[in-house]
């Protein structure tokens, strides 16, 4: 076994957490990887308290393990689903594109642990102060909105820099990368592109066909300009974004073009106009699974690693 303080602190059986992706990661998804040992999250995004709250019950009915929420602090329902997540009792919330600062105290009076994604040291820092549980230390490699920071070099300076456990994101998707995070430091991974082809992912069948499809070379960080850039897999939209930039184009118009985006690829399956999210480990994906089967091979394949170092 895999000693990891994560797996103590949020009581899962598998060191592996499953990113909050918007559109993407809902109750049936969380439910299927915590059952399976991992723990699931559903992410927020941008969506009202209601849709969010019905799917945390949907969670409940699905699993009687712990899953999260990723609560996204833009979200202009950021306030009403903090308050959600101690009205439904969640165990776990992820927060991201913000500071949690201002309901940390109230989140853990309620036993709940908050895990923040970081994509620096000196932020990690700020987040332990502030009294979080744990952090993400997630790099570029990632899908959707990434920093400026590799994950091999992020990672093991977060690691140095905070007293908490540390959560390697962003490129991961097999055994190797897992055990490279752990031997960085990381005491747990979080995956994201990788469960976007579990059998029990609601995205679009398209999406899925064009992660198996996709090369090493296959995505590329749009919207640097807006102060919001965003890993996807090359296609039409990425290449309007592209000229736009090269034309210093307006953030106003830039991110007008992506509006609806991400909903029409991985809701309505437009592979040409979507906004097809994905980390750069896409290429190493080349088939559907469950949650289970995706998360135990990626943890057996870890420990045939480490048997080389012992």
């Amino acid at each position: 076994m895999i000693k990891s303080k994560i797996s103590k602190l949020l009581n899962i059986k598998y060191p592996i957490l499953q990113g909050g992706m918007a559109w993407i990661s809902d109750a049936q998804l969380a439910a299927a990887v915590s059952n399976a040992g991992g723990l699931g999250i559903i992410a927020a995004g941008n969506a009202p308290v209601d849709l969010v709250r019905a799917e945390i019950r949907k969670a409940k009915q699905l699993t009687d393990k712990p899953f999260g929420v990723n609560l996204m602090l833009l979200s202009p329902y950021a306030e009403e689903i903090a308050q959600l997540l101690i009205d439904e009792d969640v165990k776990v919330v992820v927060t991201g594109a913000g500071n949690p600062g201002k309901y940390l105290k109230e989140w853990k009076s309620k036993g709940i642990k908050v895990i923040p994604v970081v994509a620096s040291s000196a932020l990690a820092v700020r987040m332990e102060r502030s009294g979080a549980d744990a952090v993400i230390a997630e790099g570029m490699e990632s899908g959707g909105h990434v920093g400026k920071i590799t994950t091999m070099s992020l990672l093991p300076q977060v690691v140095d820099s905070v007293n908490i456990p540390v959560i390697g994101a962003g490129g991961i998707a097999d055994g190797r990368g897992l055990a490279a995070a752990f031997l960085l430091g990381a005491e747990a991974v979080q995956i994201g592109t990788r469960f976007l082809v579990a059998n029990e992912c609601q995205v679009h069948d398209n999406y899925k066909a064009r992660i198996i499809k996709a090369r090493d070379t296959d995505t590329v960080i749009t919207g640097r300009s807006t102060g919001h850039p965003v890993r996807i897999i090359k296609n039409k939209l990425a290449k309007e974004y592209i000229r736009l930039e090269k034309e210093k184009a307006s953030v106003e118009e830039i991110e007008e073009l992506g509006k609806g985006s991400l909903y029409n690829a991985a809701i309505l399956g437009e592979m040409d106009r979507g906004s097809i999210m994905a980390g750069q480990c896409a290429g190493m994906i080349k088939k559907k699974q469950s949650s289970k089967e995706i998360i135990e091979e990626i943890y057996s394949e870890a420990l045939e690693l480490f048997k080389k170092f012992r």
